[in-house]
């Protein structure tokens, strides 16, 4: 899981680099611009297999924690899609401007309007997405705690109904002894019980034979 942490800080960097140099696009010229569509689209491909790596570590995750990890991941490819877009429609806007070098030249005061306008569009969207994302790591870190929490109160009620269950086996196997003393006590007094009704007929017939023997 620190390893996605990791990922997950260098595809906000990543991201937060594209946005700025998006909002240049509409304003460089020649060499320049070239340069920021290069690196652009190379940020884009490093920032994809980002997210490549971040689904690869969520796929070993344990059942019971992936769920957040992958809303997480699913917000990531949802932002790496609309900076794409953004990207595209930069270039395309850009393109049918048909600004060329003389263009710039003449329309200078134009232009810094223009950046500062897209600058602080582009500083607003930083933040948006700053914003975002900590939202969804927040989320996610909360949904994490609960799960942990539920798990940890499940384990334990199922620890307490194992010891439940000891208990009732050992007063059943009390209660087993139970029985069996009392069938034996029960056993033994009948004995006992038979007995003396043996000793007090011997009894009897004695004194019967004694008084018999003493008339005759």
């Amino acid at each position: 899981m620190e390893l996605i942490q990791d990922y997950e800080q260098q595809y906000a960097v990543q991201t937060a680099e594209i946005t700025a140099q998006i909002g240049r696009i509409a304003v460089a010229t020649g060499a320049e611009r070239n340069k920021l569509i290069s690196d652009i689209d190379r940020q884009l491909e490093e920032s994809q297999e980002l997210l490549e790596q971040i689904g690869l570590e969520v796929r070993d995750i344990p059942q019971n924690s992936r769920a957040a990890y992958t809303s997480r991941l699913n917000c990531y490819q949802a932002e790496w899609k609309r900076l794409q877009q953004e990207f595209n429609n930069a270039k395309v806007a850009r393109s049918k401007a048909g600004y060329d070098s003389s263009v710039d030249d003449f329309d200078e005061i134009g232009i810094q309007e223009d950046q500062k306008r897209r600058l602080l569009d582009n500083t607003e969207r930083m933040e948006r997405t700053s914003n975002y994302l900590n939202d969804a790591y927040r989320i996610s870190v909360e949904t994490e705690q609960i799960g942990t929490q539920v798990l940890a109160d499940l384990s334990q009620q199922r620890e307490t109904i194992q010891r439940s269950r000891g208990r009732l086996r050992e007063t059943d196997a009390d209660l087993s002894r139970s029985s069996r003393i009392l069938n034996s006590m029960i056993m033994r007094a009948m004995r006992e019980k038979f007995i003396l009704v043996i000793v007090v007929v011997a009894i009897f017939l004695v004194l019967i034979l004694s008084i018999y023997f003493s008339i005759s």
